[in-house]
């Protein structure tokens, strides 16, 4: 059979035509500023960014800017016509209602969403009249981390186009004198250093970036669209005391402690690294080279062990041994032979690691146990709860435990509250070609103790943030604020007591370290509190349960609704002139992936439907209309189930038409926009076109999106769908034996295979028919390749190349094999084979995977790779049992469809709830995007 291709690219000439979408070059940016002030550490930044509509018409004006992930926002604001709107801070349940109406109506929702490892965006818009102007502002907050004895500062510039009049100005002032500063980041090489003005004067610095519109041009990353880069300004304070460096306003403190000049302690450190088949690649090559240069740099009095795990747990040496030369040698070697295979215990693995350290007492040392892992566990004890309490109990708080999370497959939050409960750090490790490096620059923070049993002491304090700290290290920095009691200064007395190499030390040198300041401004120091007590009341919260629980997060809302911190327990409700959406705009969390940058398109929420077109034919040919290389024919009906952008025609002749305007606006099932086809179950991450003032239309007519006047006008009346709510399907687990099979109730989106060790990941988007089967699947290759599966065609994707393929020719695409027929579509990857079958039931074609050849690795998971149910049954009446693991479980009696097999067949099977036929947690196979 013929075979037909489609290929789309961002600049994809029907989309253009179709989609009225914001467009940078209907508006000018003609000011943006950035401006940065750092006050003792804590940096407020503002970025102002003024726009004119230059077109004869309204338009959409877009304001998209990045900040730090670690800064709260604080402030938000436009401009329009002498018009301010304010956007206010309110607790997220009180927000969230007019962020659900807002999408209901299929109007857009402002967010603010991670991106890579140190950033998130903010977004929002507003429609401008012809030839106005709007001003954007926005504020942020954050109290700079000093790390490798360092702060750093990250300004990232990203307007869109170039700009006549962007300027970046930073100003430092600390009382306690500037030691040096310097200006690092990809905006600070090549002919941009040239923009940038820096100066240097004992206890105030500035820094200046006025580069013009065509340095704007020059960067590594930037082009036609402008800057495209981070600024970062790095610089270090001096210390002249030891007990560090105190500030006091308005009955409000705020103590920087780095004392400098202390021996470092001999450290006992315990690396446990997982080797589970998830690891497999890059990441476990990349883990090989970190630990081998880690070992590296052990210092010869200290002592270490290395454990790797699996199912299994494999020590180098069953003891700690001192770093000599030979044991360093010899600890190379096991590096080197890590391989990874099996499944992931990480509850044995880390008490093997802390029972390590419990019987290697060493007085005048400092031990650390470092866990490194990319998953969650899968064999042994799994429950992370449980996890948890057994690691706190064996650490029993003597040694801080950091977690390193490496990639978003891990379970991050289990991680990072692990880490607090022992008083240690979480930290992501990102895929990258730097995993590596990540790996030793986190190390390198906590390689030299200097003190150990911090504990901080505020005579006539109150309300102080975290006072004890179980260690200190070289290049870091602890800040503690708090209130001072009755604002009496005479009263309030500081002092730290800390332990180096088993030596007590006291901290007291009260007369230089403590001032009072009066170029502080009073509300800055107060903010400084608020936001550290915001920041440690967070972490709290998730190691909390319970009354006490509750109690830490109201306390954390009600700060964060005074000081007007956006945070993860509020949002930023976004006014706009009467008549425009509202925009909410909520703080993510650090285990949320990272989303893409795609500029002129926003996502809206799952489950949300477009404008349903009606189902039909394919439509009479309309008049022709003749583009280059392509001739169309516009249909009277459009084709309302296929969801892929065009305007309807055939594509050449007698080649599979594509369909037309009649679909929905929300183009959920695709990953292309376009006026066609339904959303089914969910639209997660679908993209939405934007119109200007979207509505609700009985009459789809093209005026109504902006279609280029030569196109002739076409009504076609539309159905208003309302939001699909997930319908249950029955699963089938068969057995090994003749035993009646299990069956289990599931919906929305599941994952159907993992295989890590081949980077291939098979997810399935169940349809909207009770009982039915699969609409699409989407199967994630390695570099970046990504098959989608539909009943009629097959879309690949590589970066931002889409192709359509409907035919049924052998297809090559990465590392996979697929070959369609009339009846399945056939997919091998490696030593995987998936067999996708197509039922047509009533007209309505429904898919089923089935894996033809499982593959040979004990690590893979998801639905398909479950093995057989083993059961007994252990009671008829009054009602059935059956014994799974040791668990008895009520069920009945009832039938499923088996769609595994052609035609299907009606069996009869033990329903019981999917968690126990399963027997783990439902939400191991819950994807929210295909």
């Amino acid at each position: 059979m013929e075979r037909a291709v489609m290929k789309i690219t961002i600049c994809c000439l029907l989309l253009a035509l179709v989609a009225s979408l914001p467009n940078k070059d209907d508006w000018d940016i003609y000011s943006f500023h950035i401006n940065s002030t750092v006050t003792s550490r804590y940096a407020v930044t503002t970025i102002t960014s003024r726009v004119v509509n230059r077109m004869d018409e309204s338009k959409e004006i877009e304001f998209h800017v990045r900040i730090p992930k670690n800064a709260f926002i604080s402030k938000f604001k436009m401009l329009i016509d002498g018009q301010e709107y304010d956007g206010v801070v309110k607790a997220k349940e009180q927000a969230q209602q007019q962020y659900t109406e807002a999408v209901s109506r299929g109007q857009s929702a402002g967010i603010v969403s991670s991106v890579g490892r140190t950033l998130e965006e903010f977004k929002t818009s507003v429609t401008i009249a012809s030839h106005k102007k709007v001003t954007f502002e926005l504020t942020y907050e954050e109290l700079l981390k000093r790390k490798l004895g360092k702060y750093e500062l990250q300004i990232h510039a990203r307007p869109m186009q170039p700009v006549k009049d962007f300027k970046v100005d930073v100003y430092i002032n600390e009382r306690a004198g500037i030691n040096f500063i310097e200006v690092q980041g990809g905006l600070s090489t090549k002919d941009l250093a040239n923009a940038i003005t820096k100066t240097h004067a004992d206890k105030q610095a500035s820094v200046s970036f006025y580069p013009t519109v065509d340095q704007q041009k020059t960067c590594d990353a930037c082009g036609n669209d402008g800057l495209n880069g981070d600024l970062v300004i790095v610089y270090d304070v001096n210390r002249d005391s030891s007990l560090g460096h105190i500030k006091k306003s308005d009955g409000y403190f705020v103590h920087h402690f780095a004392p400098t000049g202390l021996p470092r302690i001999p450290k006992n450190v315990v690396f446990v690294i997982d080797q589970s088949g998830s690891m497999h690649g890059r990441k476990i090559q990349q883990t090989r080279t970190a630990l081998i240069h880690i070992l590296n740099d052990l210092a010869e009095d200290d002592y270490f062990g290395l454990i790797s795990f699996d199912s299994q747990i494999f020590h180098w040496k069953r003891e700690l041994v001192r770093a000599t030369k030979a044991n360093l040698e010899g600890a190379k070697v096991f590096a080197r032979n890590i391989v990874d295979r099996g499944a992931t215990d990480i509850n044995a693995a880390v008490l093997q690691g802390a029972q390590m350290l419990n019987v290697h007492t060493r007085e005048g040392s400092a031990s650390i146990l470092i866990l490194l892992t990319d998953g969650d566990p899968t064999t042994g004890v799994t429950n992370l709860e449980k996890i948890q309490s057994n690691v706190k109990k064996a650490i029993a708080g003597k040694f801080p435990l950091h977690c390193l999370g490496f990639g978003f497959d891990v379970n991050f939050e289990f991680l990072e509250k692990m880490a607090l409960q022992n008083h240690g750090m979480a930290r992501r490790i990102y895929e990258d070609s730097d995993a590596d490096l990540q790996l030793q620059g986190f190390y390198e923070e906590v390689a030299t103790p200097l003190l150990t049993d911090v504990t901080m002491i505020y005579i006539g304090g109150t309300n102080v943030t975290q006072t004890n700290f179980s260690q200190y290290y070289n290049g870091s920095e602890i800040v503690v604020a708090g209130q001072i009691t009755d604002n009496n200064i005479e009263t309030f007395t500081p002092q730290v007591l800390a332990f180096s190499n088993n030596t007590e030390i006291v901290f007291s040198d009260t007369n230089e370290a403590t001032e009072s300041s009066g170029a502080v401004s009073d509300s800055h120091i107060q903010r400084v509190w608020a936001y550290l007590t915001v920041k440690q009341l967070l972490e709290k919260e998730l190691q909390s349960s319970g009354v006490e629980r509750e109690n830490v997060k109201n306390e954390a809302l009600r700060l964060s609704l005074k000081y007007s911190f956006v945070t993860p327990l509020t949002s930023m409700v976004v006014t706009k002139p009467l008549g425009e959406t509202t925009d909410v705009l909520n703080k993510p969390k650090e285990g949320a992936n990272p989303s893409q940058w795609q500029p002129p398109l926003q996502h809206s929420p799952p489950g949300q439907p477009g404008l349903q077109g009606i189902p039909g034919g394919y439509g009479m040919p309309g008049p022709p209309m003749a583009l280059p290389g392509i001739l169309f024919r516009m249909p009277t009906r459009g084709v309302g189930a296929v969801p892929h952008p065009g305007f309807g025609g055939s594509v050449g002749a007698g080649a599979v038409p594509h369909p037309g305007f009649g679909g929905s606006v929300v183009a959920g099932s695709a990953p292309d926009p376009g006026l066609g086809g339904r959303v089914g179950g969910r639209a997660n991450s679908a993209k939405v076109l934007k119109t200007p003032n979207l509505k609700i239309i009985q009459s789809f007519d093209t005026a109504d999106y902006d279609v280029p006047a030569f196109f002739p006008t076409f009504n076609v009346p539309v159905m208003i769908t309302p939001p699909q709510i997930p319908l249950p399907h029955r699963f089938l687990l068969k057995t090994a034996d003749q035993s009646p099979p299990l069956c289990l109730d599931i919906s929305g989106i599941r994952k159907l295979l993992h295989h890590p060790n081949s980077e291939l990941t098979v997810n399935g988007e169940l349809d909207a028919v009770n009982n039915g089967g699969f609409r699409r699947f989407g199967i994630h290759l390695k570099n970046d390749h990504y098959i989608e599966v539909h009943p009629k065609e097959i879309i690949t994707r590589q970066g931002h190349t889409v192709e359509i393929h409907s035919g049924q020719d052998l297809l090559t695409f990465g590392s996979a094999t697929v070959i369609r027929r009339d009846k399945e579509i056939d997919i091998t990857v490696g030593d995987t084979r998936l067999v996708i079958l197509i039922h047509d039931e009533g007209g309505e074609k429904l898919l089923w995977p089935v894996l033809k050849q499982q593959p040979s690795d004990t690590n893979v998971t998801g639905v398909l790779a479950l093995q057989p149910a083993v059961y007994e049954e252990v009671q008829q009446t009054p009602s059935a049992k059956l014994k799974i693991n040791n668990q008895e479980i009520d069920v009945t009696r009832s039938n499923a469809v088996d769609y595994t097999v052609v035609p299907t067949v009606l069996l009869s099977c033990w329903l019981m709830p999917a968690e126990s036929a399963l027997q783990r947690s439902l939400n191991d196979f819950i994807v929210t995007e295909l």
